[in-house]
C-alpha cells in the first residue's frame, strides 16, 4: 500500500493516476502536508510514503525522519527537482530509500516504490550521477556539511531567507554560515562562491574555465 503526499490536487491526481496503472501497486491514502502526512503514515502504516517536494510544512528531511521514526516499517521515495546533491545525501540519511526526478516519475516512480517495498534503494540516474560528483570532489574540509549546502544554494541564486526557509534555519544563521564560507575560503563576492561550487563540482556540472 502507497500513501501520496503532495500540496497540488493536478500533482496528488497525477500521482495516483499513475500508480492505479500498475496491478501491482495500490494508493491507499493521499495527504497534502506534513502534519497530515504523518498522522496518516502513524496510523495507517503504508509500505510506501511517496513524498512530493512542496508536500513537507518545512524541512523535508525533518518529515522524512519523523516519518521513520512515526512508522519505521515504512519506506520513503522522494520526488526531486533541481535539488543540490547535498539534498539527497540528506534524504539517505535521513532514511530515504528512493529520489526520483520528478521529469522522470512517469517510468521511474514505479520501479522505485517497488524496490522501496523490498527494502532496495532506488535513485534515479541523473541524481546519482550528481551525488556521485559530491562524493568523488567534496575534498575541501575546510567547510562543514551545512556550510557546503548552503554554499551550493547560495551558488544556484537562492537568498538567504530562501536558503533559510529550505533548510529550515533562521535567515540569521544564514548569515552567519554565510560570513564562515566567504572568510573560510577568502571570497568575497558571490560570483567567486559559484565559480568555487563550479570548479568542485558541488552543482552536478563543471566549470568549463577549469
Amino acid at each position: 500500500m502507497v500513501l501520496v503526499a503532495a500540496q497540488h490536487p493536478m500533482m496528488r491526481h497525477g500521482l495516483c493516476q499513475l500508480l492505479e496503472c500498475e496491478q501491482d501497486i495500490a494508493v491507499s491514502a493521499v495527504t497534502d502536508g506534513a502534519k497530515s502526512l504523518l498522522d496518516e503514515a502513524g496510523h495507517g502504516k503504508p509500505d510506501v510514503v511517496v513524498l512530493d517536494r512542496n508536500a513537507s510544512d518545512g524541512s523535508r528531511i525533518a518529515t522524512i525522519a519523523q516519518l521513520r521514526a512515526r512508522a519505521p516499517k515504512t519506506q520513503v521515495v522522494v520526488l526531486t527537482a533541481d535539488d543540490p546533491p547535498t539534498f539527497v545525501q540528506r534524504a539517505l540519511t535521513a532514511g530515504a530509500l528512493g529520489l526520483v526526478e520528478k521529469d522522470a516519475a512517469d517510468q521511474e516512480l514505479a520501479p522505485a516504490i517497488r524496490a522501496a517495498a523490498r527494502g532496495k534503494r532506488y535513485v534515479s540516474p541523473r541524481v546519482a550521477s550528481g551525488l556521485e560528483t559530491l562524493q568523488r570532489t567534496r575534498t575541501d574540509e575546510r567547510l562543514t556539511p551545512r556550510e557546503t549546502e548552503v554554499l551550493e544554494l547560495i551558488a544556484l541564486g537562492h537568498t538567504n531567507v530562501e536558503i533559510a526557509h529550505k533548510l529550515a534555519l533562521s535567515p540569521r544563521t544564514i548569515e552567519t554560515h554565510r560570513a564562515h564560507i566567504h572568510s573560510k575560503l577568502a571570497l568575497q563576492t558571490r560570483a567567486d562562491l559559484v565559480r568555487y561550487a563550479l570548479r568542485h563540482g558541488l552543482l552536478g556540472v563543471s566549470d568549463p574555465g577549469s
